[in-house]
């Protein structure tokens, strides 16, 4: 597949979750009580919007995030990290008195993964620092529901001048969905995060047409190893997902976001930005960590020429 970025730096501002991620490999994710051996352990940046921004700017993308943290240890190693991967940490702003988001994961020895997440503590809501007008800058913009009155006020000010949202729309309060579901053009699902929004409809076509009737122009879900499948208002549509030997589905969902924040800000028609979007998924799963095997352009598109010759 031959795709064109009629954008090929897009700018793009992604708002949302920065945790700190403690990472322990084992041989198989715990059951019940005990003790577990781990075989490794990983320290770094992580969060959804986090990975995505790192996801993004890997590609090529020139990016900002927008985001909370405590004026903590946590906090801090969080900024450095993300400023030196090439992302604009200008309005990540640190909080004295909050407590940074932290999560804990477990890897097994076949990629697959258990996350326990604390949100943080103590992060004022307030969007008043934000740079909004200069929103109309920028290419796309995404946000996931962690910091829901920044996602309302960037969404808001992207939809003043045209420019995509793309929501990433993992588990979250019902309204959060209800809030920002009017303002996102696209809504990509986590499987949980539909079901539990959609939970009064009975399998993901009728849950995607159940997200699409509260506002957003394309629904999709993520389904890991059994693809993406959308509903654009016209009909409903799917893509598998390319066999890799996975290593580590960590954060796959949250590079899948970033890629598509990044292709349709350079301006890949919707279709072809899930394609891309899904190699830039698969190829991360290839890799340890989860912003770690974010790939770069040139992998990606070597990935996708070798896999469709």
């Amino acid at each position: 597949m031959q795709i064109t970025l009629a954008q090929p730096h897009p700018r793009l501002v992604c708002l949302g979750l920065s945790a700190f991620d403690l990472t322990w490999l084992v041989d198989d994710l715990p059951q019940g009580t005990g003790k577990t051996r781990a075989l490794d352990l990983q320290l770094g940046g992580g969060g959804m919007a986090a990975n995505a921004a790192v996801a993004a700017a890997r590609l090529g993308a020139s990016v900002q995030f927008w985001g909370r943290a405590g004026e903590d240890n946590a906090g801090r190693t969080m900024h450095e990290e993300l400023a030196a991967q090439g992302v604009d940490v200008s309005y990540f702003r640190l909080f004295a008195q909050a407590r940074s988001s932290v999560s804990g994961i477990m890897v097994d020895a076949s990629g697959e993964r258990m996350i326990v997440n604390f949100r943080g503590a103590d992060l004022p809501g307030d969007t008043n620092w934000l740079p909004l007008p200069a929103v109309a800058g920028f290419d796309a913009v995404l946000a996931d529901p962690r910091w829901p009155e920044g996602a309302l006020a960037l969404f808001r000010a992207a939809r003043k001048h045209g420019i995509p949202t793309v929501l990433d729309a993992d588990v979250a309060e019902d309204a959060v969905f209800e809030a920002l579901l009017p303002h996102t053009d696209y809504a990509v699902f986590s499987e949980p995060g539909l079901a539990g929004y959609a939970a009064s409809a009975a399998g993901p076509e009728d849950r995607l047409r159940y997200a699409r009737g509260h506002g957003c122009s394309l629904a999709a879900v993520t389904l890991g190893e059994r693809g993406v499948v959308w509903d654009d208002g016209h009909a409903i549509d799917r893509l598998p997902a390319l066999p890799v030997h996975v290593v580590d589905t960590t954060g796959a969902g949250d590079v899948f976001h970033g890629a598509l924040a990044f292709a349709l800000g350079a301006r890949i028609p919707a279709r072809e930005a899930l394609r891309f979007s899904t190699a830039v998924a698969a190829l991360k799963c290839t890799s340890a960590g989860g912003r770690a095997g974010a790939p770069d352009l040139a992998a990606v598109m070597s990935f996708m020429h070798d896999f469709e010759e």
